[in-house]
C-alpha cells in the first residue's frame, strides 16, 4: 500500500508535501492550539493530493498570463511577510531621539519575536503592514471583531534588566487623532494644568480633582475625535528596560538604582549638559564630527552658552576644544518639579533626575492598597488587569467590593530612554504589562542620516551593528 502510494506521486512532490506537513506540524504544537490539526488535510492536499484549486485566481492546467503569474507571487509574498512578522521578526523604524546616542533616528531595526516568544493577534482581522490607521485616511487598518484574548508562545527567553525592547505604547490605547503624537491622557492632564492656572491666575479657590478631570474630559472629547485602539494596534515604542518585575527603582541625581544597585555604564547613555564657551561659537562641522547634529543644538541669545545632550566620550571631546571654558551636566534639584510626571498626582512631587523609590509590580503579588498608593496602581488594576475600580468617601471599590489589598495578575516594567532628558517614557506614563512586550531588537540593518541626502545619508558604519 505504501509502495503504491509512492509510486503515485513523485518524490519531488512527496518531499516537498512531507517538510510542510512537517513544518506546520511543528508550528500547531509550538501554538499548543490543537484544532489547528483540523488544517492538516489542507496542507496535504495543497502540496501532495491537489483535489482542491487552493489558488482559484489560477490556471491548474496551461500556462497563465504575466499578470496572474505576478498577482499569485504577491499574494504569496503578503501572507509569508505577514506569518514572519507575527511569529519570527519585523522592521521598526526609530522615529525620534530617545535612545541617542545608542539608537539614532532613521535606524531599521531587525526585531526578534521569538526573543520573548511570539504574541498571537489580538486583532486577527487587519490590513497587512498597516499598525492602525490606513496611511492618508482617518480609517481604521482593523476590525475590531473578533478579539482574542493575550497569549504568547514560548521563546528563548525572558526580559532582562537592560535590553532594549520594543513595545506598545500603554497609553496608546486612546490618542486623539488631531493630535496623534501624545496620548490623551497627556492632553486630559495639561489641559487640567492649564485650567488650575487659570483659576489661579484669577484668584479663585481651587476645586477637587474630579471637577477638574470632568471639565478636561468634557474639553477634549469636544474639541477632538477621540480613537480607542486595542493593545496589539498601539504604536510601537523603543526604550531600554531598567527595572523588571519585583524590582525596587530610584533614580538619585540622574542615575538609575535598582534594588540600591547604581546602574551600569551605557555607551550611548546621554544627559543635556551646559557648554560655556569664550565667546566664539563652535562650528557646526565640528559639532557633527562629533555626533551632534542641529536637532541637537540650542545656543543661548548671547551665543555664549550651548546646551546639547552628550555622552561621557563626547563630553570629554567637547571639553578639549579650545574655545570651551567649562562642561557641566544639567540637573534638576530635589523637590524641584516638573509636569506630567508619574503618577500624576498631589503627593510625589519628582521630575527626570530625582524619581521614586517605585515597587515594579510582579504576578502573584499582594499590596497593601490605600489613597496614598493608589496613583501607582490605578490604571494597572482598572485597565491592564479589566477590574471595576472605584472609590467612594474615601474607600477603594474593586469590583464592588472594598478593596485594601490587591494581587497582582501579570508582570510589569520599567522602560527608560538613553537620552536621559529627552525622552517621553516610564517617568511619565508608568509601567509597560507584560502583554505589551513584542520584542527585542538585534541589529541594525539599515541606518539613514537625517541631515544628509542619498547616497551621503547612508551611515554604513552603523549597519549589521548588534544592539546592546
Amino acid at each position: 500500500m505504501i509502495k503504491e502510494f509512492i509510486s503515485k506521486y513523485d518524490k519531488r512532490t512527496l518531499r516537498r508535501g512531507t517538510i510542510a506537513l512537517v513544518i506546520y506540524l511543528l508550528w500547531v504544537i509550538w501554538l499548543g492550539n490543537y484544532w489547528f490539526l483540523l488544517g492538516l488535510p489542507i496542507v496535504f492536499d495543497m502540496y501532495i493530493s491537489k483535489k482542491v484549486n487552493w489558488s482559484p485566481w489560477k490556471k491548474r492546467e496551461g500556462k497563465n498570463s504575466a499578470v496572474v503569474e505576478w498577482i499569485d507571487a504577491l499574494i504569496f509574498a503578503v501572507i509569508a511577510v505577514t506569518i514572519i512578522n507575527i511569529f519570527l521578526f519585523q522592521n521598526y523604524k526609530i522615529p525620534t531621539g530617545s535612545m541617542e546616542k545608542s539608537l539614532q533616528i532613521g535606524d531599521h531595526l531587525y526585531v526578534s519575536k521569538i526573543a520573548y516568544g511570539p504574541r498571537i493577534p489580538m486583532t486577527p482581522i487587519s490590513l497587512p503592514f498597516m499598525q492602525h490607521t490606513i496611511p492618508g485616511t482617518s480609517t481604521k487598518s482593523f476590525i475590531d471583531w473578533p478579539r482574542w484574548d493575550y497569549k504568547r508562545l514560548k521563546g528563548f527567553g525572558k526580559v532582562k534588566r537592560w535590553d532594549p525592547v520594543v513595545f506598545n505604547f500603554p497609553e496608546g490605547d486612546t490618542v486623539c487623532f488631531e493630535k496623534q503624537n501624545v496620548s490623551y491622557y497627556s492632553i486630559i492632564r495639561d489641559r487640567i494644568a492649564e485650567l488650575k492656572y487659570l483659576d489661579s491666575g484669577m484668584k479663585k479657590p481651587l476645586r477637587s480633582e474630579k471637577e477638574y478631570y470632568a471639565e478636561a474630559r468634557n474639553y477634549v472629547w469636544n474639541n477632538y475625535t477621540v480613537i480607542v485602539r486595542p493593545i496589539d494596534k498601539e504604536d510601537n515604542y523603543i526604550k531600554r528596560c531598567v527595572g523588571i518585575a519585583g524590582d525596587s527603582l530610584q533614580i538619585i541625581d540622574g542615575v538609575i538604582y535598582i534594588n540600591g544597585v547604581k546602574e551600569p555604564d551605557v555607551e550611548g547613555r546621554q544627559y543635556l549638559n551646559n557648554v560655556y564657551t569664550n565667546g566664539n561659537v563652535i562650528n557646526k562641522r565640528t559639532l557633527q564630527k562629533i555626533g551632534i547634529y542641529n536637532e541637537d543644538i540650542h545656543w543661548s541669545d548671547d551665543r555664549t552658552i550651548l546646551q546639547v545632550p552628550l555622552t561621557q566620550k563626547m563630553k570629554k571631546e567637547v571639553t578639549e576644544m579650545r574655545m570651551v571654558s567649562k562642561v557641566e551636566q544639567f540637573m534638576f534639584a530635589v523637590g524641584e518639579e516638573w509636569p506630567n510626571m508619574f503618577p500624576n498626582d498631589n503627593i510625589h512631587k519628582w521630575n527626570l533626575d530625582q524619581f521614586g523609590p517605585i515597587y515594579i509590580p510582579k504576578a502573584g503579588v499582594t499590596i497593601n492598597l490605600n489613597l496614598e498608593n493608589l496613583g501607582f496602581y490605578e490604571r494597572i488594576i482598572d485597565q491592564y488587569e479589566n477590574n471595576d475600580l472605584e472609590v467612594k468617601d474615601s474607600t477603594i471599590f474593586i469590583n464592588g467590593k472594598p478593596a485594601t489589598t490587591y494581587t497582582f495578575k501579570m508582570n510589569y516594567y520599567w522602560m527608560m530612554g538613553d537620552n536621559r532628558h529627552s525622552s517621553l517614557d516610564s517617568r511619565y506614563w508608568g509601567y509597560v504589562p507584560e502583554d505589551h512586550i513584542i520584542g527585542k531588537p538585534r541589529f541594525i540593518w539599515l541606518s539613514l542620516n537625517q541631515d544628509k541626502k542619498f547616497p551621503a545619508n547612508i551611515q554604513f558604519s552603523r549597519m549589521f551593528r548588534p544592539i546592546h
